[in-house]
């Protein structure tokens, strides 16, 4: 990991290791925290440093997305919701856009990414949020759900229709015709911000459209998407180190008929299990950052890969951390607790475990037609 990330990881525990079960309670992190840590940078650690970043590599991000997710799940959505704002910036904006707006993602200014609707969760084809285009002037009219860490954000990029493509638009949250609606009392992540996003005839300047007009859809959602699953896979990873934490020191100092739980046989197993996922989680998102650093065309699927894996090991770690924990662990705001509810949610977002599962056997059957028609 950088010198950077290494004294924000300090920075990230003196701020929110003690905090964290109060805001899953409270449901909300100080603004103030989440501006700090966004202008030191660890909101998008990998935003290069010719923009003001960290320019951390994609291991050592996640390494640190992992410290975040083993602290606070809600923080690290948030710092996952951040970056992925950042990430769609600079893959997609113009020189300009780039020059204007990165260096404010890491000068307190919070961001967000809005993809999903009502009624276009997984199936973003279903997008109904309408860009219009009239003069020097978009205008957009929509409804966006479930918006991770929007009830903080300053910008949110919004995607919608353009005919028959689509583009992102960058919108101020202070502006004419925004309405940010904070979803009270979710399952998981209580605190990471989540909020429906309301556009009513919203009217900005056409620079505020990245890269210009009629880009596709599934570019731009692979775009943004991408990035996500990694921060998601490594913030799994995250869920299940801090899993780990708690319950080997429950179990080796929890007495039940005379000896520690750790050397009850059944309890042992549950325990291997939790370490067992925590590594099966670490090698998946390590190759895929690994892919990600390198260029290697398998990026995509080891992305996909990796999120997939975590999600399932972090949701089926949390539930045997939280066995052996029984009801030392079973309180609201208690690292397991959060854990079991914070990575049910893991499965559902950035791509669900069946969409995932859908692109994987794509994937293999491809390889495997491939294959067989190389040996031909």
């Amino acid at each position: 990991m950088s010198d950077e990330l290494t004294v924000e990881r300090a920075a990230v525990r003196r701020l929110a290791g003690k905090d964290a079960a109060a805001w899953d309670l409270a449901g909300v992190i100080p603004r103030q925290i989440l501006r700090e840590l966004g202008a030191a940078g660890v909101l998008c650690a990998e935003l290069p440093k010719e923009y003001g970043g960290l320019g951390a590599g994609s291991l050592a991000s996640g390494e640190f997305t992992a410290y975040v997710g083993s602290v606070c799940s809600s923080l690290r959505s948030v710092l996952t919701s951040h970056g992925m704002a950042a990430w769609t910036i600079q893959r997609l904006g113009t020189r300009e856009q780039r020059a204007a707006l990165l260096p404010e993602l890491v000068g307190g200014r919070l961001a967000a990414v809005a993809f999903s609707e009502s009624d276009a969760g997984s199936d973003l084809s279903a997008i109904r949020t309408e860009l219009r285009f009239v003069d020097d002037t978009v205008i957009i009219d929509g409804s966006k759900s479930w918006i991770t860490a929007a009830a903080y954000a300053d910008l949110v990029i919004v995607f919608g229709k353009v005919g028959d493509n689509a583009a992102a638009v960058v919108v101020p949250t202070d502006a004419p015709g925004v309405e940010v609606e904070k979803i009270a009392h979710p399952l998981g992540c209580r605190a990471a911000g989540h909020a429906h996003v309301r556009l009513a005839d919203v009217r900005l300047p056409i620079a505020n459209v990245l890269g210009g007009t009629g880009l596709s859809l599934s570019l731009l959602a692979t775009t943004a998407l991408a990035y996500g699953r990694m921060s998601v896979g490594w913030g799994c990873v995250g869920i299940l180190r801090g899993c780990l934490a708690a319950v080997t020191d429950h179990a080796r100092t929890r007495v039940q008929f005379g000896k520690p739980l750790a050397e009850h046989q059944l309890v042992s197993r549950l325990v291997a299990e939790l370490y067992i996922a925590e590594q099966i989680a670490t090698r998946a998102c390590q190759h895929a950052s690994q892919c990600w650093e390198s260029g290697s065309p398998e990026v995509v699927i080891a992305t996909v890969l990796a999120k997939h894996v975590s999600a399932t090991q972090a949701m089926h770690g949390a539930a045997s951390a939280m066995q052996v924990m029984a009801s030392a662990g079973a309180s609201d705001g208690h690292v397991v607790a959060r854990a079991y509810r914070d990575a049910k949610l893991m499965e559902i977002i950035e791509g669900s475990s069946e969409i995932c599962q859908l692109e994987l056997a794509k994937h293999a059957i491809a390889t495997a037609e491939a294959t067989r028609r190389a040996a031909q």
